[in-house]
């Protein structure tokens, strides 16, 4: 994916400090520079919130919007999920449902709108209403 691709998709997660061309890590480097990977942009932007690869997939399948300030609330909702002891948690904001696992701070998988009504979530042991 390149990076004006990577932009347009995920613009509601990165901030203007996203480099468009990372500096190099060796001045006499003679190769392209590196770019930052998609799950470190994440983890930078996110202040730890993390999304598995399923979960990025079905983000992607089910065109499912999340804003900076989502992010905010699930970010703070885990650290008090994770104060409670819950190690899996539904979380959910308005018609979207997101499987968190709290310890290691990873939205596992998200659905959104009829796929919910067909589901029946299992293996929780805590609900947060975002």
């Amino acid at each position: 994916m390149n990076d004006i691709q990577f932009r347009k998709s995920y613009s509601a997660w990165i901030g203007s400090s996203y480099p468009v061309q990372p500096e190099r890590k060796n001045p006499s480097q003679t190769g392209p520079a590196e770019k930052a990977s998609f799950s470190e942009v994440l983890k930078n932007v996110q202040g730890g919130l993390k999304f598995s690869k399923h979960a990025l997939r079905r983000m992607e399948e089910r065109q499912i919007k999340v804003s900076p300030e989502l992010m905010t609330r699930m970010d703070g909702a885990v650290k008090q999920a994770k104060a409670k002891g819950v190690r899996d948690a539904l979380m959910m904001s308005g018609d979207t449902a997101f499987i968190v696992h709290v310890p290691s701070s990873t939205v596992v998988t998200m659905m959104n709108g009829g796929k919910m009504k067909e589901n029946i979530f299992t293996n929780i042991d805590g609900a947060v209403i975002l």
